[in-house]
């Protein structure tokens, strides 16, 4: 299992629809939370090992309407 953190800037006024969009048509998006700083969202996703990261992130994120500009963060390990 592969886990990634987007960061997601939305065109004004389009915040919770893209986080509904993200959160309702995306397999992959487990949690979608309202973030303050450079970003409007924070997408927590869990892949399976097999997925290409980048392509997910371009093909599933990337497209959502509404979007302006991701931040991709992978995470190596789990603490807790």
């Amino acid at each position: 299992m592969q886990t990634i953190f987007v960061q997601v800037k939305c065109e004004l006024g389009k915040s919770y629809d893209v986080a509904t969009a993200a959160i309702e048509d995306t397999d992959g998006i487990s949690e979608v939370h309202s973030t303050s700083g450079n970003f409007d969202l924070m997408l927590t996703c869990y892949l399976d090992d097999e997925t290409d990261i980048g392509r997910f992130v371009n093909e599933s994120i990337q497209t959502i309407p509404g979007i302006r500009d991701t931040h991709t963060i992978i995470a190596f390990k789990a603490f807790g």
